[in-house]
């Protein structure tokens, strides 16, 4: 190598703890500096970065100079460098964006960790924990998915505790569902018996969405909560929540496509999709991101670059991804994070 490498080399050696040790940085090295999006013949001290911040959002300590000894820097957001593993494997503890599902579908993601009156839940999808209103509550949850290999009661890691009902298009009159005709005739029964032994307690069918679905969620109860882990797998930690908006960064881990990243494109969006079985359902006030997704990788979480929950991915096609926003989900199941 020439002189002018190690040159770069031996500086690069003599400030690389002082670099390291800088927010953000996760790696450096010597490379070819990127202008306008194209790569240079110009050697230059590489900084690779969880997350490329504004200037204006970093202390004089923590900028990266734009060189050293005459040396050429140059800053790579990269994102967080982890250990390669399998999200389609066996987990213990397990986190989210592993492989997960109710006994009798393929398999999904596990989202993340939701709390209700004390108690810690996965949350995903409804067509992931519900098979899409077909199960039963206390239905056995599999992890890794049957797909991946889970197999029902040995890799039981939970019980299906509830689930937002999917209502889908044309399931009856004015968009009701047979359910929902057997809910108000059993009530009527019930109130009438009621009225004849002078009770004044009445009872009322209950509908959480209409023929227009706001979310695809439900939660499943852990068998033991230490096999969780309240972290997600290539990202980490949840920070807190934050409403999704157009143009957002947005990021996830899932089942099939494992960490991928994407942007806001669309608000307020309706949109029909397709269960299968000739089952569509319209879904209102949706985010739609392009394509950061496959099968598989519904009821991942969608966060933002500072690992803030946005919404729960649950559809999308080979350009789109389709979003619930999380206040959606946590307001339909009465959830919060833990």
């Amino acid at each position: 190598m020439d002189s002018g490498f190690e040159d770069i080399r031996e500086t690069l050696n003599s400030r690389r703890s002082e670099l390291m040790s800088k927010p953000n940085v996760v790696a450096t090295g010597i490379g070819y500096k990127v202008t306008n999006g194209r790569q240079t013949e110009e050697l230059s001290i590489i900084c690779s970065v969880e997350l490329k911040k504004p200037k204006k959002r970093l202390t004089q300590k923590d900028l990266i100079p734009a060189a050293i000894h005459g040396i050429p820097t140059d800053v790579l957001p990269s994102g967080p460098f982890v250990a390669r593993q399998d999200p389609k494997g066996r987990f213990r503890p397990a986190p989210g964006g592993v492989s997960i599902g109710h006994f009798d579908i393929t398999a999904g993601t596990l989202g993340c960790l939701v709390k209700k009156d004390d108690t810690i839940y996965i949350l995903s999808n409804n067509h992931v924990l519900a098979n899409s209103n077909e199960a039963d509550i206390g239905d056995a949850i599999l992890q890794p998915g049957p797909y991946d290999g889970g197999q029902n009661p040995q890799d039981q890691i939970a019980k299906l505790s509830e689930f937002v009902p999917i209502s889908f298009d044309g399931e009856g009159e004015n968009g009701s569902s047979p359910g929902c005709f057997t809910s108000n005739m059993i009530a009527s029964v019930l109130n009438s018996i009621a009225s004849t032994i002078g009770s004044s307690v009445r009872m009322r069918p209950y509908r959480v969405q209409t023929t227009e679905n706001l979310v695809d969620a439900a939660i499943a109860e852990p068998l033991t909560p230490s096999d969780l882990e309240n972290e997600i797998l290539q990202i980490g930690t949840i920070a807190g929540t934050r409403e999704a908006e157009l143009g957002m960064e947005i990021k996830k881990s899932g089942r099939t496509t494992g960490f991928t990243t994407g942007t806001i494109q669309q608000v307020d969006v309706t949109a029909r999709v397709n269960y299968g079985a000739n089952k569509v359902a319209t879904f209102v006030d949706q985010l739609v991101a392009g394509s950061m997704s496959q099968g598989g990788d519904s009821g991942s979480a969608v966060l933002d670059n500072e690992n803030n929950l946005v919404g729960l991915l649950f559809a999308g096609s080979d350009t789109s991804t389709i979003i619930n926003r999380i206040d959606n989900v946590f307001n339909s199941l009465d959830v919060t994070l833990p």
